[in-house]
């Protein structure tokens, strides 16, 4: 399978089912994570696996997972953060993005299902978890089993906008 049609093939999965991702599953997700580019190399994320029901409770009383066996919250380390010196732009949400994306792919060639969780408030994770100040939650994403029908993989062609207002060459 080549990486667009993984990409195409990965969709937000919203059910899951009651089976544990395989330790190896996850091992593999995990080192796409670790092969990510950041700026600068900094490597300013921290990942923390959540695995244990309980845990994955206090996941929920901050945002929806779906009922997914792992949760995977990706933290941004301001400590270790690049910054653009023109406008001080730090890049941790970027760098967190991309270490996210990898591991959805990866999960995907896997045949596991993922949703990117955005939508939940980073006070309770930080507080469930006791992070410290400089950890930020960006995202969680969570993994497991689908328990619902896959998408098509063709579906883009009709839910993305065309090509053409996508993408400018040498002008807008």
């Amino acid at each position: 399978m080549t990486l667009l049609d993984i990409a195409k093939k990965r969709y937000s999965v919203r059910k899951y089912q009651d089976k544990p991702v395989e330790q190896e599953k996850l091992e593999k997700i995990l080192t796409s994570a670790h092969v990510a580019p950041t700026a600068a190399n900094l490597q300013p994320v921290k990942l923390l696996v959540v695995q244990d029901k309980e845990r994955l409770k206090s996941i929920a009383k901050a945002g929806n997972i779906y009922n997914a066996p792992l949760a995977i919250i990706v933290c941004a380390d301001h400590s270790k953060a690049w910054t653009r010196p023109y406008d001080s732009k730090q890049t941790t949400d970027i760098d967190a993005s991309i270490l996210t994306d990898h591991m959805m792919l990866q999960a995907t060639e896997l045949g596991l299902g993922t949703v990117w969780v955005c939508f939940f408030k980073p006070d309770v994770i930080k507080d469930e978890f006791q992070l410290p100040d400089n950890l930020e939650p960006i995202n969680i994403l969570a993994i497991g089993y689908g328990n619902d029908t896959t998408e098509n993989s063709e579906r883009h062609l009709k839910t993305r906008i065309p090509m053409k207002e996508l993408v400018s060459y040498d002008y807008l």
